[in-house]
């Protein structure tokens, strides 16, 4: 079976993640797959394997979990360390026909806990580590069995001790019942359990096998991203089905990164917008270790130019590109726009992208107050197709309220120009009086001083934007170049400098902002 033929029958079909690994093998079973970790539940398996090898571990875990009572139709909560046999749990529980439900490690036990009891009694697949955090929850009343990868714990089902368990046919789920559960990223709180089914995950695939098709060789491709996010889940797929061998990475300390693409050596590279900014120092490393990088990648939160740039000047390839790529996990992807090394400094960091080819998303922008939306006025950003999210998990009513027919309501704000590009502004919910962007503010501050790792512009405790910024190693920043690189935004109070490790953020490292803005509020609280 080629990788188009099996395409072809994803789109028909539906992406179903237990069935993938058996689909990429029959493709090509020699395409390799590089680790820069052990698997937790595998430790033996090494940090090479091909694609046949990851096809067989799931199969062998598919009929451990069997054995341990998992039967179709049932929900299997995920919530274990970071590590890559979490894609892999995750497709052996979807191979014997169960709802995988995708938990960050980065959630605290009290938010697991509202989770669990919002899925309603389902199987708890975790590890030694995170079963041992979660020892203040009453698991038992919780959950239906809780099963441990990687340990022994009383009142639970060692995967271990099930080695060896008879292999069981794989069950398909139905193409538009729930197949992987993932959850928003919770910048406002508890998060959101989004529902996806084997139709809405396979058609996402449809714009990114055309991005893939600009590279001609089976080089490696590198994914960095949270192996429990939605993104994980189209990322390995095309990946594999095109034969490219993998690096799939759990680090994302720039030194680490660095030995990893130079063994590699990498021509695609998928991370998230923050570690690319954290990755920026590698640029100037005489090694080059972004030198074979033809595409770079990002499709969680619009990126800044000036990062963009440097990474594209630190790569050796003719015609290297950055390919930016707006959505969300209730929409997937819905505009995209490419960057290039001699044009990516000067772009304009709130055009996100065009609607990509017929298949793909359609974009509406939609007034706030009757006036046509624009620059000045930006409206609500809608996205339709058949690849939005089937609900949210236990929360109907909410998903009904972001639901207008075919279309959706992302939250987010923008405009669209004459030539119809997508500029994003803000979230409606961080928009600050007075300011048309946040966002834009911290793209053009950014690009003018280097010695910023993160600006983040929130709204103060009256009414004012506040930028919040952390600098290289922490060091005190330089007010003077402040001033002169922030002219243009007069209504910005003065600059509040926090260690990088203070920064609250989500599994996928944003920052939340209203988490930011509340402490500007306890302060003031304090004072009075």
């Amino acid at each position: 079976m080629k990788g188009s033929v099996a395409y072809r029958s994803i789109q028909k079909r539906g992406l179903h993640i237990g069935l993938l690994p058996e689909m990429a093998a029959a493709v090509n079973p020699a395409t390799p797959i590089s680790l820069d970790h052990d698997l937790g539940v595998l430790p033996e398996a090494g940090r090479r394997l091909t694609v046949a090898q990851y096809a067989d571990h799931v199969d062998d875990l598919a009929g451990r979990l069997w054995a341990a009572g998992v039967r179709p139709d049932e929900r299997v909560v995920i919530y274990k360390t970071a590590n890559a046999d979490h894609w892999m749990l995750a497709a052996a529980v979807s191979r014997v026909g169960g709802v995988v439900v995708n938990l960050s490690p980065a959630l605290d036990p009290a938010t697991v806990g509202v989770l669990l009891e919002r899925v309603d009694q389902p199987t708890l697949l975790t590890d030694g580590a995170k079963f041992d955090h979660l020892a203040d929850l009453p698991l038992a009343d919780l959950t239906r069995r809780v099963i441990v990868s990687d340990a022994d714990r009383p009142g639970t089902v060692p995967l271990a001790g099930l080695a060896g368990s008879p292999r069981v046919a794989p069950v398909v789920r139905p193409i538009d019942e729930a197949a992987v559960i993932t959850h928003t990223s919770g910048t406002t709180g508890i998060p959101k359990l989004v529902v996806h089914t084997p139709r809405t995950q396979g058609i996402r695939l449809v714009p990114q096998w055309r991005l893939l098709s600009l590279m001609r060789k089976k080089e490696t491709v590198a994914i960095n991203v949270p192996f429990v996010h939605s993104r994980m889940v189209a990322a390995m797929s095309l990946a594999l089905l095109r034969e490219y061998p993998v690096l799939l990475m759990r680090e994302t300390g720039p030194a680490e990164v660095a030995e990893q693409f130079l063994r590699h050596r990498p021509a695609f590279v998928e991370a998230l917008p923050n570690s690319l900014m954290e990755w920026e120092e590698l640029a100037d490393d005489p090694r080059a270790p972004f030198g074979s990088v033809k595409v770079f990648s990002s499709t969680f939160d619009a990126i800044h130019p000036a990062t963009m740039s440097k990474l594209l000047h630190a790569s050796d390839r003719r015609g290297a590109l950055f390919f930016q790529i707006y959505g969300q996990s209730e929409v997937g992807p819905a505009v995209g726009r490419a960057y290039f090394r001699g044009s990516a400094h000067k772009a304009n960091g709130r055009c996100v992208g065009w609607a990509m080819p017929k298949g793909a998303a359609r974009i509406r922008v939609v007034s706030r107050d009757g006036n046509p939306p624009s620059e000045t006025d930006p409206g609500y950003i809608d996205v339709a197709w058949d690849g939005i999210a089937k609900t949210y998990f236990g929360e109907q009513d909410r998903y009904d309220t972001n639901r207008d027919g075919e279309w959706w309501r992302t939250g987010d704000v923008g405009y669209r120009t004459r030539f119809g590009c997508l500029h994003l502004l803000d979230r409606e919910i961080d928009m600050i009086p007075g300011v048309k962007s946040s966002l834009e503010i911290e793209d053009v501050v950014l690009g003018r001083l280097r010695e910023l790792t993160e600006l983040v512009v929130v709204q103060g405790p009256k009414g004012e934007p506040v930028p919040v910024i952390c600098t290289v190693d922490d060091r005190p920043l330089d007010l003077d170049r402040w001033r002169t690189a922030a002219a243009e935004f007069p209504r910005l109070a003065d600059p509040v400098q926090i260690p990088q490790a203070e920064l609250p953020r989500t599994a996928t490292l944003k920052v939340q902002r209203l988490a930011l803005a509340r402490r500007f509020e306890n302060r003031l609280q304090e004072q009075a």
